[in-house]
């Protein structure tokens, strides 16, 4: 059955309604009571759906794009394909914040448990398989789904629509929120699932939230360790692969997606919308930015910092991050201008 999803959705606007509260201008010759139901990435978008475009990386999306509408720059409204009509407006990723807010009014108010003063701690309407062990001190919330086998510690919250596999271990104080988590998943003490992405549209009076209204899917055997967070999507959803394998202390940003059987040690953050392929490792207190691809097989040193895409099979290290031979020298160089004084004369 299709998870019916954490957000409840308005009724549908047409273009002429979403221009004149987005402060935008609709393209000449589009038809204005087109309706629009819902707000989707260039790449997800089909017929009925608003998107927008704020960074010309994603010009070949915005080529290929089936959305309804787009948000848009005026420089960029030309580029826009047939069959979708361009909403001009000098600040496309603000207008996108409104849009959301608009469509999924609730985004805003972070939903845990969804429980009422008064509820039990394990929610009446919760689908709870046999054999699931629910400590003292742990909540469970509204419509959440736990598989058989799984034990939630003390502490610990499930929330509002939920779903964890069977033989999963949710441990003290973790927090499980938007999201889909399968069979055999273990996550330690103070983990934190689901929470909002850190999305704010920049303006000279001041940041707007973008409301985040994707969810964290969680594939089987995986492993999360103490006090990690793994936010959920914006839009997409962040996608943590099967068999991968993560430290204490890591933050995985919203719609990032994790291959599977990764390896991320200690302090390690990536960036939203990063991409990581299958049995990736990356070392502790490494990072990433966002909307880079990390390739298959990928070996990423400790304290390295990832600015570009990486190939498969890569082995790279240092900040930025170069291949590993070339890392090698420029420590070697540092090691011997050391030596010398530090390389230099008065």
């Amino acid at each position: 059955m299709e998870h019916p999803g954490f957000f409840d959705r308005t009724a549908p606007m047409s273009l002429r309604v979403l221009a004149d509260k987005l402060g935008a201008t609709l393209a000449p010759g589009a038809d204005a009571d087109a309706l629009v139901r819902d707000v989707k990435a260039l790449s997800d978008a089909e017929r009925g759906d608003l998107a927008f475009l704020d960074n010309r990386k994603y010009l070949p999306q915005l080529a290929a794009t089936r959305a309804s509408a787009c948000l848009i720059a005026p420089a960029f409204a030309t580029r826009v394909p047939a069959g979708t009509a361009a909403l001009a407006v000098d600040a496309p990723y603000r207008a996108f914040a409104q849009a959301l807010t608009l469509f999924y009014p609730g985004s805003g108010t972070p939903k845990g448990a969804m429980a009422s003063a008064g509820d039990p701690p394990i929610h009446p309407s919760a689908a709870i398989e046999e054999d699931v062990h629910i400590e003292p001190g742990a909540i469970v919330g509204r419509e959440a789904q736990i598989g058989r086998g799984t034990t939630v510690a003390a502490g610990a919250v499930v929330g509002y629509r939920v779903a964890i596999g069977r033989g999963c271990y949710i441990g003290p104080n973790a927090s499980v929120t938007h999201a889909l988590v399968g069979d055999r998943v273990i996550l330690h003490a103070g983990v934190r699932i689901g929470q909002d992405g850190f999305g704010f549209a920049m303006g000279p009076k001041g940041h707007l939230k973008v409301p985040q209204i994707g969810r964290v899917i969680i594939q089987n055997d995986v492993e999360i360790g103490a006090n990690s967070c793994v936010d959920r999507g914006a839009l997409k959803d962040t996608v943590i692969g099967e068999g991968t394998k993560i430290d204490n202390m890591v933050q995985i940003a919203h719609n990032v997606v994790v291959g599977r059987h990764c390896v991320l040690v200690a302090y390690v953050g990536i960036s939203g919308s990063t991409e990581l392929g299958d049995f990736v490792v990356m070392g502790g207190q490494a990072g990433a930015v966002g909307h880079i691809k990390i390739g298959t097989g990928v070996q990423v040193a400790g304290w390295a910092h990832v600015t570009h895409d990486v190939p498969a099979g890569a082995r790279v290290g240092g900040t930025p991050a170069v291949p590993m031979i070339e890392y090698g020298r420029q420590i070697a160089m540092l090691k011997k201008m050391g030596r010398r004084g530090g390389g230099t004369r008065d």
